[in-house]
């Protein structure tokens, strides 16, 4: 008998190449880890075409909820967008489906996991690290790596088993989940060339500007427009309103794990969107330590769990830390919607810490008087006034 195998599948030309090239050898369970990219219609076509390719058994691992619980919620926590950019769409749904993904194949018994990652990007690190920190019994198999296979030579392979290979017809290849969608091309293999703008997913529709009101307790999305709903409800929401704008699209440029420069073309409208909003909140609601201190912590952060160490107990104390600093982060946010842009324009929060209670800024004061500003800058300069007495000043 065949041993049992797990393979990452997605239904996309490496997960194909693999299915048909692995069940020679292995009793193939393929499973789709779905993070918030897969509808259920697609979730039916990918499980059809997983037959078809010949696999004993599919699965749809469902793990959108579980996804935002145990990594977007301190994404929004944290505000974290890397390089100043780019929302770790990709990079934090690689882990968790990796989690997913082994957790499964122990449940199976299986003495094999395979993905369909090449040998010159992120993700085949992110689900090797996960799989042999979990399961270090389980053999990982990558044949499009150890092959160094192109794209032509898999459809070429796949066409030569009969497989009905069309991913040819396809100029960009797409990531798609809860928090955004990459898209690669040749375009993004250089510094300078830009992809076109149909390789978006979303186009311009709505051209009539409108705002939105969003809802957040303790840091968490909770609301849209009045309306009460769970954090993945919301965040849908507000992509799909959102991305009728064209909102969220950027290049993130960031060094790899493995050494090598990188580029990706991204689209995120609710991520952006979100991030942002609560940014926003925050500065009305937290203390200027608590919000320097976030900004260190979360750019460290962002940066283990982009390179895969989500399993470094570090993560889980900047998670505590985060879940901590969001006890007063509550309030409504309006967002004002355009074309390509959007605007945080208003926020309302019982906690607010701008109140006209103590004075307006530019305006009045209400908790001290003159004559203790001129003692306090009396006090305050002292250092730096020593300092260029005895050095002088260039």
């Amino acid at each position: 008998m065949k041993e049992k195998l797990v393979l990452a599948y997605s239904g996309g030309l490496d997960t194909t190449y693999c299915a048909v090239y692995l069940k020679e050898k292995y009793d193939i369970y393929s499973a789709l880890v779905n993070t918030g990219g897969f509808n259920e219609k697609e979730l039916d076509e990918v499980e059809k075409r997983a037959y078809k390719l010949g696999v004993s058994q599919h699965i749809n691992l469902e793990e959108t909820e579980t996804y935002y619980q145990k990594i977007v919620k301190y994404l929004i926590y944290g505000n974290v967008l890397k390089n100043n950019a780019y929302p770790l769409s990709v990079s934090s749904e690689r882990v968790h489906q990796a989690i997913s993904l082994i957790q499964y194949a122990k449940k199976i018994g299986a003495k094999y996991i395979a993905h369909g990652s090449t040998g010159a990007g992120n993700d085949q690190i992110r689900f090797d690290m996960i799989f042999k920190i979990l399961a270090p019994e389980i053999e990982i198999i990558t044949p499009i790596r150890d092959l160094k296979l192109s794209r032509i030579e898999e459809i070429k392979y796949l066409q030569s088993k009969g497989v009905d290979a069309n991913f040819a017809k396809s100029k960009y290849s797409y990531n798609v989940g809860l928090w955004g969608t990459s898209i690669g091309g040749d375009e993004t293999l250089t510094s300078h060339k830009a992809i076109s703008e149909e390789a978006f997913l979303n186009q311009l529709t709505n051209t009539e500007n409108q705002s939105i009101n969003i809802e957040f307790s303790k840091g968490e999305v909770c609301g849209l427009n009045g309306k009460k709903m769970s954090a993945v409800d919301v965040i849908q929401s507000i992509e799909e309103i959102a991305k009728t704008y064209a909102i969220g699209r950027d290049y993130h440029i960031g060094d790899t794990i493995i050494g090598i420069k990188g580029r990706i073309a991204f689209e995120a409208a609710a991520a952006t969107v979100i991030v942002k909003a609560h940014h926003s909140l925050e500065k009305h609601t937290l203390t200027k330590w608590q919000l320097q201190l976030k900004e260190q912590i979360t750019s460290t952060y962002g940066m283990l769990l982009h390179d895969g160490q989500y399993l470094e107990p570090a993560l889980r104390d900047v998670e505590a830390f985060l879940e901590s600093s969001q006890k007063n982060v509550s309030g409504i946010v309006t967002v004002d919607l355009f074309p390509y842009r959007f605007m945080v324009s208003g926020v309302k929060s019982k906690h607010d810490l701008m109140s006209s209670e103590f004075g307006d800024y530019g305006e009045i004061n209400k908790l001290y008087t003159a004559d203790d500003i001129k003692g306090f800058t009396t006090i305050i300069s002292n250092s730096l006034t020593i300092y260029h007495k005895i050095n002088g000043y260039d």
